[in-house]
């Protein structure tokens, strides 16, 4: 597959921005390049200076972990950027179209509205697994994306690994699984068919089992020729230098995430069990993720009821195939007693 045949024409034909710092190479101990403060900042640590475009060092710190080299590794602000910009780089506005799979991450659809890109839906089936028939029914020649969350959200489940990779052979555009919840799920990341499948890009996340929701920092990663043209058309600092300074030390932290990690996985397991026990519990999806689907007797007063003791989950109950759900992030063994206290004096 020719990735080029897929950019859009005016993406091949366009001249990215070019930095103060992309235009001399070598070391330099005076900037007088960028129009910056060179006083300082009226912080303990300077943040006067533009951040490193391409967050090489971080990039490198993360392909220590994730076995991925730089040049197949893109940062964003949060996943949502990467999102973006793979519509901006491959959907031609009011031509172009994509597939999602309800019940999925909503970003997509809105992505695609403001992109104005043909949303093609395809539900998943009752077990929440692939359609593929549908799928397959629903391509044509101006089909580019299709998006592909696993474990999924707001379900829960993975998705079955053998139809993903029928997609990937034979679906001759981009396929992007979004892996935000890897970390929390029996299933093996997507990362080692990198080589296989110019056309895969994989999608994870900081905001997750990494704790760092709040730096909005995301991970694409991909063939060359695909994070090079996403390199190409984002802003030119799009990552902020705290962020990737806080990122890099959070990576020497690994034992304490892997930690929380089994944590919740247990945290994960003790809930869907007692909340199978409740009367007013219809059914408890499995999960590989760090929340639970719940089917309930009585969503919305339920949900109400939770908002007024200060206890927020999410409202899913007209989400299709979600009918009558809630979802709720697994918390703290302290946090879960609190939510069971109040669903069992319902």
């Amino acid at each position: 597959m020719d990735i080029n045949e897929l950019v859009r024409d005016n993406i091949k034909k366009l001249r990215p921005y070019s930095t103060a710092r992309d235009e001399f190479k070598g070391q330099a101990s005076v900037f007088l390049d960028a129009n910056e403060n060179s006083y300082g900042s009226p912080l303990p640590a300077n943040y006067n200076r533009y951040p490193d475009p391409l967050q090489l060092d971080l990039k490198d710190a993360i392909s220590k972990i994730k076995g991925v080299p730089i040049e197949n590794t893109f940062l964003g602000n949060g996943s949502d950027e990467a999102i973006d910009l793979l519509f901006r780089a491959f959907c031609n506005p009011g031509k172009d179209n994509v597939i999602i799979l309800p019940p999925t991450y909503g970003m997509y659809e809105v992505s695609a509205n403001i992109n104005d890109v043909e949303i093609r839906k395809v539900n998943l089936l009752p077990n929440y697994q692939l359609d593929l028939e549908k799928i397959a029914e629903s391509i044509d020649k101006n089909t580019k994306i299709i998006f592909i969350c696993s474990p999924n959200n707001p379900t829960g489940n993975s998705i079955n690994r053998t139809d993903i990779e029928t997609i990937l052979a034979n679906f001759n555009g981009i396929v992007v699984i979004d892996e935000a919840y890897i970390n929390y799920a029996k299933q093996k990341t997507f990362i080692q068919e990198l080589t296989e499948y110019v056309n895969l890009v994989i999608l994870q996340t900081f905001s997750k089992a990494w704790g760092l929701a709040a730096l909005r920092l995301g991970m694409a990663f991909s063939s060359t020729k695909v994070i090079d043209v996403l390199n190409k058309i984002k802003p030119p600092y799009n990552i902020n230098q705290a962020t990737q300074d806080l990122a890099f030390e959070a990576l020497k932290n690994i034992a304490q995430v892997n930690e929380w990690i089994k944590e919740s996985v247990a945290e994960r397991a003790q809930l869907s069990a007692a909340l199978s026990a409740l009367n007013i519990v219809k059914k408890v999806y499995p999960s590989d993720a760090n929340f639970i689907l719940v089917e309930v007797t009585e969503a919305t007063k339920i949900y109400d009821t939770l908002v007024e003791e200060g206890i927020i989950v999410r409202d899913r109950s007209k989400v299709t195939l979600c009918e009558g759900c809630l979802r709720i992030t697994v918390g703290t063994k302290e946090e879960n007693e609190k939510l069971l206290t109040v669903l069992r004096n319902f």
